[in-house]
């Protein structure tokens, strides 16, 4: 079950990105993974270095993809991006949290982008 899972996990982080590049956005990383967990898509955005989180809900019985981003995954989110910062040498590059809503049944699917989800979480 985990390891299909992943895959599943895998092919909607894809398909996501490819969403974001249509919108402008540049891809950097996949499943970036550092010691304080992992990051799902590290992108460009113009001047803007996103830490972007992808959530897929087939229906909104258990609620929004979005709502499933909690505050604990905005702080594992966030120590990630500062290690990936730090370790890149960016430090004065602006950066912003996205989440990248998926829900829909394979196939038909609807894409949505919520830009700045978040604020920094310690």
């Amino acid at each position: 079950m985990e390891g299909n899972k992943r895959k599943t996990g895998a092919a909607y982080e894809k398909l996501a990105g490819k969403y974001l590049e249509g919108q402008g956005y540049q891809i950097l990383e996949y499943n970036f993974r550092c010691p304080a967990g992992e990051i799902d898509i590290i992108a460009r955005d113009g001047e803007y270095l996103v830490f972007c989180e992808v959530k897929y809900r087939r229906d909104s019985r258990k609620g929004t993809p979005a709502e499933a981003v909690t505050r604990a995954k905005q702080k594992t989110i966030s120590k990630c991006a500062l290690f990936y910062m730090m370790m890149k040498g960016h430090d004065n590059v602006p950066c912003r949290f996205d989440v990248v809503e998926i829900s829909g049944t394979k196939g038909k699917e609807s894409v949505r982008i919520i830009k700045n989800a978040f604020d920094y979480a310690e």
